[in-house]
C-alpha cells in the first residue's frame, strides 16, 4: 500500500507488525459484526464518533506516512468522520431472508475493497434493514495496523456499556491457568526442558520451511491462488452454546480449545471427504494466532496504554503452525479420539518457542532488508498453509451501543491471503464461530453443516462417555490472541 511522505518528525513509529500488515504485498483489515435487537439510529452515530471512539487512541486519527529513511509513523490529520460513515440503500419492504443475503454481499463487497491510505484507516457500515439475527447491524472495519483484536476488543468495551446497567462495567471472562495436578519435581522438569528444547527445534525449522519451501496440499478449503487475500469472501456463522461446550470438556477432562479447535478440525476434514474422497488424508496446516501478552483477560484502554502496562496496545501476537489430524474410519465412528489427536498436537506446540523465535527472526529481517521483505516472509507462511484460527473473548452480559441492545457479535479477518479463515468470540454464554470462505470456491453452507454435524457427533459422544478427568491426561491447550 502507499503511504504518504512525511514533511515533519512524527512522534510515535508504527509497530513493525503493523508496517507488514499494510505492505505492497499484504492489507488485512478486522470486520466486527454488532447486531442491534432495534433498528439503528444512525444520527447517533457521528456523536458518538466524535466523542467517544476517537479520543479512544491517537491513531483513530492518524495516518500512516514514511519518513525519509523510509520508516512509517503515525501522523495525527484532522478527521473528516462523514468520510468514514457508510448508510448502504437496499430495496425497501423485503423478507428477512433477502436481507441476509444483502448483507453477506455487502460483508463480501467489504472484505475486498482497501481503505484510502490518505485518512485513518477505519470505517463504520450502519446497515438498518432487519435480517434473520438483527433489527439492524453496525459493521466496524478497522485495518489490522491499528491493532489486534485484543486491543480492537478494548476499543469496543470503551465504546459500549452494559445494557442491563451502564452505570456498571461489562465484565468478561477470567482466564485461568490449570494446576498441575500431578505436582512437579526435578526429574519431571528435565525431560519436560529437553521436549521443550525439541519442539523449539522443530517448530522454527518447520516455520522457515513452511514460509518459503512447502505449501500445503490443495483441497477442497485450499485453492492455492495466487490472489487469495486479494479475493472476496463469504461470511457464514453458527453459534454454539458455552454450557454444552463445557459439558463436553468437564466430560473429557479437556480445555474449552481442545473442544473448539477439535469440532473445527473434524468438521474440516468431514468437508473434505464429502467433496472429494481423495482429498480427506492430504496435508492441512491451520495458523493459530497467539497472544503473546503476559496478561491475557481483556483490559481497559487507559490500562493498555500504560508503558509498563502487561497488556499493551498494539499488535503483540505470534503464529503456531497446526497440522489439521488425519481422518481415520475409526474417528469417524469414535470423534473423541479425534479430538485428543488434535489436542496433542497443539500441546506439543504450546511446549515451544519456536514462535517467539520466529517474532524475532523478523524483526531482524526488517532491520537488515526492511519492512517489506518480512512482510513477505509472514505472506509466505499464511498463504502456505489452508487456514487460519483466531479467537476473542466478547463480555459476559449484554452490551449497549448508545442505548441499542446488541443481541450478537462477531468478527472476520479480511485480507488473510487464504481460501479459509476461522474466527471465535464468546457472548453471552454463547460461542460464535464465523467462517470466512473464498468466494465462488468454498461450499460455505455445507461447510458450516459440516461443522456443526461434527459438534453434536463429539456432543453425542461425550455424553455417553463417562466423567474423566484424565482423558486427555492433563494436556493444557490453550490459543488465541
Amino acid at each position: 500500500m502507499e503511504c504518504e511522505k512525511a514533511d515533519e518528525v512524527v512522534a510515535e513509529p508504527v509497530s513493525p507488525i503493523g508496517q507488514y500488515f499494510n505492505s505492497s504485498i499484504l492489507s488485512i483489515s478486522i470486520l466486527a459484526v454488532l447486531e442491534s435487537e432495534v433498528p439503528f439510529d444512525d444520527s447517533r452515530a457521528i456523536p458518538l464518533l466524535k466523542d467517544i471512539f476517537l479520543p479512544i487512541n491517537p491513531r483513530f486519527s492518524s495516518i500512516m506516512v514514511v519518513d525519509k529513511n523510509g520508516v512509517k509513523h503515525w501522523k495525527s490529520v484532522e478527521v473528516k468522520l462523514k468520510n468514514h460513515v457508510y448508510v448502504p440503500n437496499f430495496p425497501v419492504g423485503m423478507s428477512q431472508q433477502f436481507y441476509d443475503k444483502c448483507l453477506q454481499d455487502y460483508l463480501s463487497k467489504l472484505s475486498a475493497e482497501q481503505m484510502p491510505q490518505s485518512q485513518p484507516l477505519w470505517e463504520v457500515h450502519i446497515v438498518k434493514y432487519p435480517t434473520s439475527n438483527a433489527a439492524s447491524s453496525v459493521i466496524l472495519k478497522l485495518h489490522h495496523a491499528l491493532g489486534d483484536g485484543f486491543s480492537l476488543m478494548g476499543a469496543l468495551l470503551s465504546c459500549l456499556q452494559r445494557a442491563d446497567d451502564p452505570s456498571r462495567p461489562l465484565t468478561f471472562p477470567s482466564v485461568r491457568m490449570r494446576p498441575d495436578i500431578n505436582g512437579s519435581s526435578i526429574f519431571k522438569n528435565v525431560p519436560k526442558f529437553f521436549n521443550t528444547v525439541f519442539n523449539t527445534a522443530s517448530d522454527f525449522c518447520w516455520s522457515m520451511i513452511k514460509s518459503s519451501l512447502i505449501e500445503d496440499d490443495k483441497t477442497p478449503i485450499r485453492s492455492g491462488s495466487a490472489a487469495a487475500g486479494w479475493l472476496p469472501i463469504t461470511i457464514t456463522t453458527m453459534t454454539f452454546p458455552l454450557h454444552q461446550i463445557k459439558q463436553i470438556k468437564d466430560n473429557l477432562g479437556a480445555t474449552l480449545n481442545d473442544v473448539i479447535t477439535g469440532t473445527i478440525f473434524l468438521g474440516i476434514r468431514l468437508y473434505m471427504q464429502a467433496v472429494n474422497q481423495e482429498s480427506t488424508n492430504l496435508h492441512s496446516t491451520a495458523v493459530v494466532l497467539l497472544n503473546t501478552r503476559m496478561f491475557k483477560s481483556i483490559s481497559s484502554i487507559k490500562e493498555m496504554v500504560k508503558p509498563d502496562s502487561k497488556a499493551p496496545w498494539g499488535n503483540h501476537f505470534a503464529f503456531l503452525h497446526i497440522s489439521v489430524p488425519q481422518l481415520t474410519n475409526a474417528e469417524v465412528q469414535n470423534p473423541l479420539k479425534f479430538i485428543q489427536k488434535a489436542q496433542e498436537i497443539i500441546q506439543s506446540k504450546r511446549s515451544s518457542f519456536g514462535a517467539y523465535l520466529t517474532a524475532k527472526l523478523l524483526e531482524t529481517v526488517k532491520k537488515l532488508r526492511g519492512h517489506e521483505t518480512a512482510a513477505k516472509f509472514i505472506h509466505g507462511s499464511l498463504n502456505n498453509s489452508s487456514l487460519a484460527i483466531t479467537n476473542m473473548m466478547g463480555p459476559v452480559e449484554k452490551m449497549a451501543l448508545a442505548n441499542h441492545p446488541i443481541k450478537g457479535l462477531y468478527f472476520m479477518v479480511a485480507g488473510s491471503p487464504q481460501s479459509l479463515v476461522v474466527t471465535i468470540v464468546t457472548y453471552m454464554g454463547n460461542l460464535r464461530v464465523s467462517l470466512g470462505a473464498e468466494e465462488g470456491f468454498i461450499d460455505s453452507p455445507k461447510l458450516k453443516s459440516c461443522i456443526e454435524n461434527a459438534f453434536e457427533m463429539i456432543l453425542d459422544a461425550a455424553s455417553a462417555t463417562p466423567s474423566s478427568s484424565n482423558f486427555l491426561n492433563g494436556h493444557r491447550a490453550s490459543f488465541g490472541p
